[in-house]
């Protein structure tokens, strides 16, 4: 979980609920960073919740992501988890950012604006050469993921209609990228929301 404090272009008067999901080395760390800046409030990373489930259980990042893989009690744990952020923050009237690859379905009707990020695989295998878990590792674990996520609960993640802002991380840096969520932050006008449409609670 972060608090991130400073940044020149504050969203002082927002309390939107915020959405950020996407693959590993698609900026979403990057983006929620800034975001969580411009917005002056803290957000929580699916991922860290992730580590620290491992923490609990006394194992190792990758022994949680193999485990996952078999064990239907740990992703649905991780899922609860990340409800009752929302659940809080959802009632909070305050902004907030909840960040994992499910966190929009998760928040539901809670969050005010869902936003995926993606990048070609070539340039997301790039900016995670160096992280703890190896690219073919976090490719094994998509795959595990999407699977899951269609079984469990019948979501398509390829299906980018269920967002209100889609970006390709690859054709932006990452200052262009946040230019681009916060002018829709900015122009979002709840009152004259044409676009919004009901979402049903997980059963998790």
């Amino acid at each position: 979980m972060a608090d991130t404090d400073g940044g020149s272009d504050r969203l002082s008067d927002s309390n939107l609920f915020v959405t950020v999901s996407g693959p590993p080395g698609s900026g979403v760390t990057t983006l929620c960073e800034g975001l969580a800046s411009a917005l002056d409030c803290g957000y929580v990373s699916g991922g860290e919740v992730f580590r620290e489930m491992a923490e609990e259980r006394d194992m190792t990042l990758t022994q949680l992501i193999a485990e996952a893989g078999t064990s239907e009690e740990i992703d649905r744990a991780l899922d609860r988890r990340l409800r009752t952020i929302s659940e809080k923050w959802g009632a909070a009237n305050k902004a907030f950012i909840l960040e994992s690859r499910l966190a929009g379905w998760v928040a539901g009707n809670r969050a005010d604006l869902r936003i995926w990020l993606d990048a070609p695989a070539d340039v997301r295998a790039d900016r995670t050469q160096d992280r703890e878990e190896m690219t073919a590792e976090m490719q094994v674990r998509e795959v595990i993921e999407e699977s899951r996520y269609e079984s469990y609960y019948d979501i398509d993640l390829s299906d980018r209609s269920f967002y209100d802002l889609v970006v390709n991380t690859g054709r932006w840096s990452p200052a262009g990228t946040l230019d681009i969520v916060r002018s829709a932050i900015r122009e979002y006008d709840p009152a004259i929301d044409e676009g919004s449409f009901e979402t049903a609670d997980l059963e998790i």
